[in-house]
Protein backbone atom coordinates (compact mmCIF):
# COMPACT_ATOMS: atom_id res chain seq x y z
CA UNK A 1 0.00 0.00 0.00
CA UNK A 2 1.36 3.27 -1.03
CA UNK A 3 1.83 5.79 1.89
CA UNK A 4 -0.44 8.17 0.54
CA UNK A 5 -3.22 5.68 0.18
CA UNK A 6 -2.48 4.89 4.17
CA UNK A 7 -2.49 8.29 5.10
CA UNK A 8 -5.65 9.31 2.83
CA UNK A 9 -7.60 6.03 4.62
CA UNK A 10 -6.80 6.87 8.26
CA UNK A 11 -7.79 11.02 7.89
CA UNK A 12 -10.77 9.39 5.92
CA UNK A 13 -11.95 7.06 8.74
CA UNK A 14 -10.97 9.14 11.84
CA UNK A 15 -12.96 11.99 9.67
CA UNK A 16 -15.97 9.86 8.78
CA UNK A 17 -16.21 8.59 12.84
CA UNK A 18 -16.16 12.51 13.78
CA UNK A 19 -18.70 13.15 10.82
CA UNK A 20 -21.01 10.02 11.83
CA UNK A 21 -21.02 10.31 15.34
CA UNK A 22 -21.44 14.38 15.26
CA UNK A 23 -24.83 13.58 12.97
CA UNK A 24 -25.74 11.06 15.43
CA UNK A 25 -25.45 13.11 18.28
CA UNK A 26 -27.35 16.12 16.39
CA UNK A 27 -30.25 14.24 15.26
CA UNK A 28 -30.98 12.42 17.95
CA UNK A 29 -33.25 14.18 20.03
CA UNK A 30 -33.02 11.28 22.86
CA UNK A 31 -29.27 12.23 23.28
CA UNK A 32 -30.29 15.55 24.09
CA UNK A 33 -26.72 17.17 22.20
CA UNK A 34 -27.49 19.02 19.04
CA UNK A 35 -24.82 21.44 19.60
CA UNK A 36 -21.97 19.21 21.02
CA UNK A 37 -23.10 17.09 17.39
CA UNK A 38 -23.11 20.00 15.24
CA UNK A 39 -19.50 20.75 16.50
CA UNK A 40 -18.25 16.86 16.41
CA UNK A 41 -19.95 16.60 12.72
CA UNK A 42 -17.92 19.92 11.46
CA UNK A 43 -14.25 18.65 13.04
CA UNK A 44 -15.26 15.84 10.90
CA UNK A 45 -16.42 17.54 7.93
CA UNK A 46 -12.54 19.88 8.42
CA UNK A 47 -10.83 16.89 9.09
CA UNK A 48 -12.35 14.88 5.93
CA UNK A 49 -11.04 17.86 3.74
CA UNK A 50 -7.37 17.69 4.83
CA UNK A 51 -7.39 13.97 3.94
CA UNK A 52 -8.34 15.45 0.77
CA UNK A 53 -5.64 17.90 0.42
CA UNK A 54 -2.89 16.29 1.80
CA UNK A 55 -3.57 12.72 -0.48
CA UNK A 56 -3.73 15.24 -3.40
CA UNK A 57 -0.13 17.08 -2.17
CA UNK A 58 1.17 13.32 -1.46
CA UNK A 59 0.33 12.12 -4.99
CA UNK A 60 1.40 15.09 -7.00
CA UNK A 61 -1.73 16.00 -8.03
CA UNK A 62 -2.77 19.84 -8.55
CA UNK A 63 -5.39 21.23 -6.21
CA UNK A 64 -8.79 21.43 -7.20
CA UNK A 65 -9.59 24.33 -9.13
CA UNK A 66 -12.99 26.23 -7.96
CA UNK A 67 -14.85 26.57 -11.12
CA UNK A 68 -18.44 26.71 -12.20
CA UNK A 69 -18.25 22.82 -13.48
CA UNK A 70 -16.92 22.20 -9.73
CA UNK A 71 -19.40 24.37 -7.84
CA UNK A 72 -22.29 22.93 -10.24
CA UNK A 73 -21.24 19.20 -9.15
CA UNK A 74 -20.74 19.97 -5.66
CA UNK A 75 -24.43 21.45 -5.73
CA UNK A 76 -25.58 18.35 -7.46
CA UNK A 77 -23.75 16.80 -4.56
CA UNK A 78 -25.06 18.24 -1.66
CA UNK A 79 -29.19 18.23 -3.45
CA UNK A 80 -28.52 13.86 -4.18
CA UNK A 81 -27.18 13.60 -0.70
CA UNK A 82 -29.97 15.44 1.08
CA UNK A 83 -32.53 13.93 -1.03
CA UNK A 84 -31.25 10.59 1.01
CA UNK A 85 -33.82 12.33 3.63
CA UNK A 86 -36.19 9.18 1.69
CA UNK A 87 -34.87 6.92 4.16
CA UNK A 88 -35.60 8.69 6.95
CA UNK A 89 -38.77 9.84 5.96
CA UNK A 90 -39.21 5.38 5.30
CA UNK A 91 -38.03 3.80 8.51
CA UNK A 92 -38.09 6.99 10.96
CA UNK A 93 -41.47 8.52 9.97
CA UNK A 94 -43.09 5.30 8.59
CA UNK A 95 -43.81 7.28 5.14
CA UNK A 96 -43.16 4.30 3.30
CA UNK A 97 -43.70 5.38 -0.46
CA UNK A 98 -43.02 9.08 -0.08
CA UNK A 99 -39.49 8.19 1.06
CA UNK A 100 -39.28 5.29 -1.78
CA UNK A 101 -40.08 8.21 -4.24
CA UNK A 102 -37.97 10.79 -2.41
CA UNK A 103 -34.69 8.03 -2.08
CA UNK A 104 -34.89 7.27 -5.64
CA UNK A 105 -35.05 11.21 -6.68
CA UNK A 106 -31.83 11.16 -4.94
CA UNK A 107 -30.72 8.25 -6.28
CA UNK A 108 -30.95 9.99 -9.73
CA UNK A 109 -29.69 13.34 -9.17
CA UNK A 110 -26.66 11.32 -7.94
CA UNK A 111 -26.27 9.64 -11.42
CA UNK A 112 -26.52 12.93 -12.98
CA UNK A 113 -22.99 13.47 -11.66
CA UNK A 114 -21.39 11.07 -14.03
CA UNK A 115 -21.80 12.70 -17.29
CA UNK A 116 -21.92 16.30 -15.47
CA UNK A 117 -18.40 15.59 -14.61
CA UNK A 118 -17.35 12.83 -17.33
CA UNK A 119 -19.24 13.94 -20.27
CA UNK A 120 -20.94 11.34 -22.63
CA UNK A 121 -18.49 9.62 -24.81
CA UNK A 122 -19.15 7.06 -27.65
Amino acid sequence: MKKSSFVAMILGTIGGVFFALGMCMALLPEWGLATQGTVCGVIGLIILLIALIVWRKMTGKAPIKLNGKTVAAVAVWVVGALLGVGMCLSMVFNRMVIGIIVGLVGIVVLLMLIPLLKGIHD
